[in-house]
Formats: C-alpha cells, structure tokens, sequence
C-alpha cells in the first residue's frame, strides 16, 4: 500500500504550507523546499504533479492492500533534494535523519524526532522517481513559471 502524501496530519506535524523560510539564505536546500512548498500548496500543480508520482509505483503493486510503503511526496522531496544538490545516499541519509526544515518538508513532527530512515529504504524508494518522471514534473513546473510570469507583466 502506497500513499501520495498522509492526509490526516498528526497531533505535532506542522503543515507544510506553514513551513517558514528566510528568503535572503543562500543555500540551495531553502530555494529547493519552497519549490517544493509552493507545488503542495497550489492545488491545479500539485494535483498534476501527484498524477505523476502515481505513475512511478512499480507494476503490480496493490496501492490498497498490504504493508504501507513511503508516501510518494516524501520520494519527491528526497529526490529532488538528492539530485540537485548532487549527493549520494549516504549525504541524503544524514540530512533527511538531521536536517529540521527537511524533516518538517516529509511530514515529521516533533514526536517523530527519534525516527530514522534506514539507509536501504531511501535506495529502494528514492530510486523509484525516474528521470523520465522528474522530466514530466519539471515540464508542469516550468509551465507554471511561465504563467506565473505572464500574470507579472499584465500587472
């Protein structure tokens, strides 16, 4: 059983649309999970973006029946951290089991702090999201950019 994301938040869980960020940060991991924050919180985006991520689930498996697999929103978060910042999965194992804002981006509160991803599980999940499927994403982001422009100059 796999889910696109966990609908119903837990007691502790913050909402990632409530996830605060410094605009004059530097690093690339901010610009990244605001990316990635504006693609959740745009329902049209995110719909077709998780339309996307349905599609990397392995042939065969029951997405409604037997042991729960990682959410899909949380292999696009790791993914797409992992490829842009250019790591290998033991730098991503370190920063999702440390980093805070990135714990907060997967959905972990604060009762999930001793959780720790196993090293196997990342491989096994982060891999699934394909270049093709990340081509696909980034054609429906790129698109959005554009109109997103548009609308600033008929301003």
């Amino acid at each position: 059983m796999r889910k696109v994301i966990e609908e119903q938040m837990k007691f502790d869980e913050v909402d990632i649309a409530a996830i605060k960020f410094d605009p004059r940060e530097r690093d690339e991991i901010p610009k990244l999970l605001m990316g990635l924050q504006y693609i959740y919180c745009t329902p049209d985006i995110r719909k077709q973006v998780f339309d996307i991520l349905k599609g990397i689930v392995p042939e065969g498996v029951d997405t409604n029946n037997g042991r729960r697999g990682m959410d899909l929103w949380k292999i696009l978060v790791m993914g797409t951290i992992r490829l842009n910042c250019n790591w290998d999965y033991d730098k991503l194992l370190n920063i999702v089991n440390e980093h805070r804002t990135i714990r907060l981006m997967l959905g972990h509160g604060m009762g999930d702090e001793d959780y720790r991803y196993p090293l196997q599980t990342l491989k096994d999940n982060v891999s699934l999201l394909t270049v093709k499927a990340l081509d696909k994403i980034n054609q429906v982001v790129i698109k959005e950019g554009h109109n997103l422009k548009k609308k600033g100059m008929k301003k």
